[in-house]
């Protein structure tokens, strides 16, 4: 849409989306017209400083400009096939420009003696065309004369806007003047046709609308007036409350109007846009084009498709031979056939015509704003005479009237008749005995009623509504009462269904209801399920249905005809399910068209009876869950075996982990590349070598957290480290070397403070390397030897058979904090097994069989403790310091300090100690278990407080460790960390 405003700038807009496409500044005066030249792809404009400029609004590149007028210039006219543009002005003249003659005056027209205020061609001859003045004449003109053909008088003031009628029956010319009149005159005749009154100030805007018969025009009074140009009244009347109305456009083939106002730009729809057409059940389709009515055989034509080989795809045009059958005498605004076919009403202009339906024979007519048909009989039919009177007709004679108690906007036909009246309620009457049935609140734009006459389909601004109609309980309740409440009978109706959608048009078939969307989208509703058929890319309204060919007809605003499929047996079958009469619903199975069947397996599915679904599907996709949810596992893995979806090998993997077929499980679990699964998996059924191939699988994936639990839990404790330095992790290798490998324990080490260096972190002068610092790690030497010795009795990883129940991880070698690899004279206290378990400031924890590790900021040398858990009590007594067996070091150790006994049994300390209380030991859950002292004789172990020990048959033990025996834990590993650990 062109807008020109007065601050001398011009605007292009997307009306639909109420954004401003282009802006071009034109000038600092006011632009008071504009117009398209398309053939160019230009803008012209006219300002109050008399220059004319031409703008490509492709590129907003100013073509030209030049002085057009002496005065203030007030409109152009564009030529539709030659290179001339008409301009009038305050100049009192009109000048003729041709843009292929570098925009030179051709001619000048001069005649009037006041501002001339606009100019337009005629369309039905261009060479002529009609200038409007204040000096209160229209001038008719020839482009190769400059003096005016003849001149037409009858305005009282100035005539500020002219239009012609385009249409081919007409020669009529529309102006509006300042007497607030509108006339029109017939140029032929010279003579005034019509004078319509209506507005209060001044007319600013004239238009003949070019494909409906209506005139418009706008005020300065801040109106739009709707008028017919066939009868001259006036239609309808809008306000936008936006002040003076300035210009008018109508947008060509639709009925959407632009208004320019003071304060705004107004864009509207003029009616609803449908297609006057009416297709029988035979296929025979009526339309109207003006006041002529054309016919067609949609079924005769898709079957001459057929039998030429030809078929005629979903939505693509149908082209329908057509030929006239007769005239109408108002013009068709609702066009409409009879229930039974043998009649059509036309409606229009305050009037109705009946007219036979073959013959196309006048059968009757009246006054009327519209008509609504009875069903199922085609000879009753109920006229809205008035806002407030429904006249009912039986066999084309008046047999009842109906008063509403507000204002009737609409009526609707059926086996109720519907009122739609004001304040959003739709009223129900019954046509025999014009009572009220029911009452519902909603503001209803159609009610359409199913061929069953059991259910209602009632279509709102945005919603649809399906209504069963309980006909037994209204006839009961009027033999047992003899007339129904004054309120109507709310059991008449029962609720079904909602669709959320703005339902443009509709239509039944058996159960099902077919409907058009305001997004174009072709869809049905059955059953409570909403099923899409195909979206359009144009505006179509539904008009029949076609049972043999299984097609749906459609019409466009032009009455062109387009079909898409919708096979009647599909209906039939979801029909019969519905009524639950499986037998009727297996005999047409066989009928259902192959294309179909998947459509019909989610009704199916939608229903619950996912069986039956299965049977029919066609997708295997669909197949696949349909067979998972039935839990059919062979099937499944048969449909999924040559997808490469990951997801529905994991479904079916977990699917069948819950059913306990771990066989299929793995298979899915590898195809998916679901690792996680897979380690829970093989170490719960005690798979070691899979967990060992499982671990390969998660370095190459770079799934780590994966990779170090196989490794570890399978005893591969090389592994462990490589996958740690590999990850850049010194830190943790460090202390997992120093744990249980202390031959890795110098390149841990010296990766670690590598790493700390690079970053000029002078935590790394502070970390003491074994082989530098021997004096540091006394016991290290040992613990080497130990390694060795362990590597050797071990005879390197355990058979799968030895670890066949549980898994269990390899036993620490030493217990060590973080001040065994600090040079500083500081030394932490010694962190208890205890105190570790319940430790707050932990980012990495690693729980495993016998041993677990917690450790804060590594880089920061938080404190680290790597512990043992406890021995197994069934197994045979390990042999620990100076040949004895952990039990008699556990119970030397508690003779020593017997209150660590009563911190784990309180109760037994308080039956020997009664006058002790609870309080006396706020702590015995967390306290920690304090060291052993060494004999005098022995060495201290000055950073960790703890005594060397010999090794036993599961390596190092120390009398902290046998002081609280617990059960082993399963394995847990957690790494808290960004790079690539979980």
């Amino acid at each position: 849409m062109l807008a020109s405003l007065y601050s001398g700038v011009v605007t292009i807009w997307n009306y639909e989306t109420q954004t401003v496409v282009k802006t071009i500044e034109v000038s600092d005066m006011p632009i008071r017209t504009s117009k398209f030249i398309p053939r160019k792809n230009w803008i012209i404009t006219g300002a109050d400083d008399l220059i004319i400029r031409v703008y490509n609004y492709n590129t907003l590149e100013k073509v030209t400009q030049f002085e057009g007028h002496s005065d203030y210039i007030r409109s152009f006219a564009i030529h539709p096939t030659r290179p001339y543009v008409l301009s009038c002005s305050d100049d009192m003249s009109v000048k003729l420009w041709d843009w292929e003659k570098q925009w030179n005056c051709v001619t000048t027209y001069e005649g009037h003696v006041h501002y001339v205020m606009a100019v337009t061609f005629n369309p039905k001859d261009t060479n002529t065309f009609a200038t409007a003045s204040l000096d209160r004449t229209i001038k008719i003109w020839n482009i190769g004369s400059a003096t005016a053909n003849y001149t037409l008088e009858g305005h009282d003031k100035g005539v500020n806007c002219i239009d012609y009628y385009s249409g081919g029956e007409r020669p009529y010319l529309v102006s509006g003047a300042d007497d607030a009149t509108v006339r029109v005159w017939d140029y032929q005749t010279k003579s005034c046709v019509r004078v319509m009154e209506g507005h209060v100030q001044n007319i600013s805007a004239v238009l003949f609308h070019p494909d409906l018969p209506l005139i418009l025009s706008g005020s300065e009074d801040g109106s739009v007036k709707v008028w017919s140009s066939n009868t001259f009244r006036s239609e309808a009347v809008f306000n936008f409350s936006l002040d003076r109305v300035w210009a008018l456009a109508i947008r060509k083939g639709s009925t959407e109007i632009s208004v320019g106002f003071d304060e705004g730009s107004v864009v509207f729809q003029l009616g609803k846009g449908e297609p006057a057409a009416s297709m029988d059940s035979n296929g025979k389709l009526i339309w109207a084009r003006h006041n002529e009515i054309l016919t067609g055989n949609i079924k005769q034509t898709l079957e001459e498709c057929v039998e030429m080989n030809e078929p005629v795809p979903d939505g693509q045009r149908v082209m329908l031979p057509n030929k006239e059958l007769g005239h109408c005498e108002v013009y068709p605004q609702l066009l409409q056939h009879s229930p039974n076919g043998r009649f059509v009403v036309v409606c229009g202009d305050g009037e109705y015509i009946i007219y036979t339906a073959l013959a196309w024979r006048n059968k009757t007519f009246g006054k009327g704003l519209e008509l609504a048909w009875a069903l199922p009989s085609g000879s009753e039919y109920a006229v809205r005479e008035s806002l407030s009177k429904i006249t009912v007709f039986q066999n084309f004679v008046e047999s009842a009237s109906i008063k509403v108690a507000s204002s009737c906007e609409k009526i609707f036909g059926g086996v109720l008749l519907g009122a739609a009246c004001t304040g959003g309620q739709l009223c129900f009457f019954d046509w025999n005995s014009s009572q009220l049935v029911r009452r519902i609140d909603v503001d209803a734009k159609r009610v359409i009623w199913s061929e069953s006459s059991q259910k209602a389909a009632i279509c709102t601004e945005d919603s649809l509504y399906i209504l069963q109609f309980n006909n037994d309980i209204v006839e009961s309740y009027i033999q047992s009462n003899g007339y129904l409440p004054e309120d109507g009978l709310e059991e008449a109706f029962e609720f079904v269904d909602e669709v959320n959608e703005k339902i443009v048009s509709g239509i039944w078939i058996a159960d099902c209801f077919v409907y058009v969307t305001s997004r174009n989208r072709i869809s049905y509703v059955v059953g409570g399920q909403t099923y899409q058929i195909a979206i359009s890319e144009r505006p179509l309204y539904l008009v029949g249905f076609l049972a043999k060919e299984n097609r749906l007809v459609l019409v466009d605003k032009d009455a062109a005809t387009f079909t898409y499929t919708l096979s009647m047996d599909v209906i039939a079958y979801e029909s019969a399910i519905l009524k639950g009469d499986m037998a009727a619903a297996q005999a047409l199975v066989g009928s259902i068209p192959s294309d179909q069947l998947n459509r019909v397996a989610h009704f199916l599915d939608s229903r619950g009876l996912k069986n039956l679904a299965l049977d029919l599907a066609t997708e295997t996709d669909f197949k696949f869950e349909l067979a998972v949810q039935l839990k059919m596992l062979d099937l499944a893995y048969e449909l999924v075996s040559h997808s490469e979806s990951l997801h529905k090998w994991r479904e079916l993997g977990d699917l069948a982990l819950a059913e306990w077929k771990t066989a299929l499980a793995e298979k899915c679990y590898l195809k998916s590349g679901d690792l996680e699964s897979l380690l829970l998996l093989y170490s719960s059924s005690g798979n070691a070598n899979g967990l060992l191939t499982l671990g390969s699988m998660a370095v190459e994936s770079a799934q780590f957290n994966i990779a170090f639990t196989c490794y570890f839990v399978t005893g591969k404790r090389e592994e462990c480290l490589e996958l740690l330095i590999k990850t850049e992790r010194y830190p943790e290798a460090a202390l997992f070397a120093r744990t249980y490998l202390p031959s890795g324990v110098d390149r841990a080490v010296s990766l670690w403070r590598q790493q700390l260096a690079a970053k000029k972190h002078r935590a790394a002068t502070f970390i003491a390397e074994p082989f530098a610092n021997p004096e540091l790690f006394p016991e290290y030497t040992d613990a080497i030897a130990v390694e060795d010795t362990s590597r050797s009795a071990r005879g390197g990883y355990d058979s799968a058979k030895s670890r066949s129940v549980s898994f269990e991880a390899p036993a620490p070698l030493l217990e060590v904090s973080s001040s065994d690899l600090s040079r500083s004279s500081y030394a932490p206290p010694p962190i208890s097994p205890y105190e570790t378990a319940f430790s707050d400031h932990m980012s990495m924890e690693v729980n495993v069989g016998n041993g677990s590790i917690r450790a804060d900021d590594l880089d920061d040398l938080a404190s680290i403790s790597i512990s043992e858990s406890r021995e197994d009590p069934n197994a045979p007594p390990s042999r620990g310091l100076e040949g004895l067996s952990i039990q008699e070091l556990e119970e030397e150790h508690l003779e020593e300090h017997p209150e660590e006994h009563f911190e784990e049994h309180p109760e037994e300390h308080l039956e020997e100690h009664p006058e002790k209380h609870l309080e006396d030991y706020p702590s015995l859950k967390f306290k920690s278990v304090e060291p052993v002292e060494p004999a005098e004789s022995e060495e201290k172990d000055e950073f960790n407080n703890v005594e060397p020990v010999e090794l036993g048959d599961e390596g190092f033990h120390t009398p902290q460790d046998d002081a609280t025996p617990t059960k082993k834990p399963p394995v847990d590993i957690i790494f808290d960390d960004d790079d690539g650990w979980e």
